[in-house]
């Protein structure tokens, strides 16, 4: 049976104030009776002190944002699988759009960053995905195929969690037709050597929508941010139908 997870990404936008006032209003609305849904928020390193401590002996798993391939003296600005694990962390995000996009993240590093991750016991949530440019071009396949042809070298996919995310519907209000996410997410299973692998959408996953998509029998879940990320939006998204 392939885990369902719904994983939260709020970036850098929230204060330890603010993240607090997101728990207290999201935990009482997160449903008993769907267990079996692994819920993960993935903050800032800032609040991943806090955030330990606050989801303690709650059902809310607790994500990390990056992480760098030196097990000791990672670079200024980033953090290292030891430190990670120290705060309780379970999952990891690694190769998000917007590392690939803005600051250049190569396959070959997040390859080192998936291996740093299972090496410390971590869950890597692996972002695959293409730009519009990409996709308008017919070169959608092709783009995602090569990510993971690369970042999968030796990457154990027994510990391994893929998102697709479709940089054109990041951030953008756009939203991958259902029946297209879930085609494209077939796709990457069949490329999988482990086809129990969970396989997530990340694009624009709102209220309005998470219904049709998480009924694609494909889909597994979804990572969101921005306005998905209010509390009220979040438990929707947690509770679906």
């Amino acid at each position: 049976m392939r885990k369902i997870i719904i994983a939260g990404n709020w970036k850098m936008y929230k204060t330890q104030a603010e993240s607090l006032d997101f728990l207290k209003a999201l935990l009482p609305k997160i449903a008993d009776d769907h267990e079996e849904r692994e819920v993960v928020l993935c903050t800032p390193f800032t609040d991943l002190g806090l955030m330990s401590k606050s989801l303690h002996g709650t059902r809310v798993r607790l994500g990390a944002q990056n992480i760098h391939w030196a097990d000791e003296g990672a670079f200024t600005g980033e953090i290292s699988g030891s430190m990670l694990t120290e705060m309780g962390v379970r999952y990891v995000i690694v190769g998000h759009s917007e590392r690939r996009q803005y600051f250049g993240e190569t396959d070959e590093t997040v390859n080192q960053r998936l291996k740093a991750a299972q090496r410390h016991g971590l869950t890597p949530i692996l972002c695959v995905g293409e730009s519009k440019a990409q996709r308008d071009a017919g070169e959608t396949e092709a783009v995602i195929f090569a990510q993971l042809e690369q970042d999968l070298v030796d990457i154990d996919q027994n510990n391994l969690v893929v998102a697709y995310e479709p940089i054109w519907a990041i951030g953008t209000g756009d939203t991958c037709d259902t029946t297209e996410a879930n085609r494209v997410i077939g796709l990457i299973r069949e490329k999988l050597t482990n086809k129990n692998v969970t396989i997530q959408y990340g694009g624009s996953v709102k209220p309005n929508n998470v219904d049709e998509i998480m009924a694609q029998p494909e889909i597994d879940g979804a990572l969101v941010g921005g306005a998905s990320l209010e509390a009220e939006s979040f438990a929707r998204l947690v509770n679906y139908v």
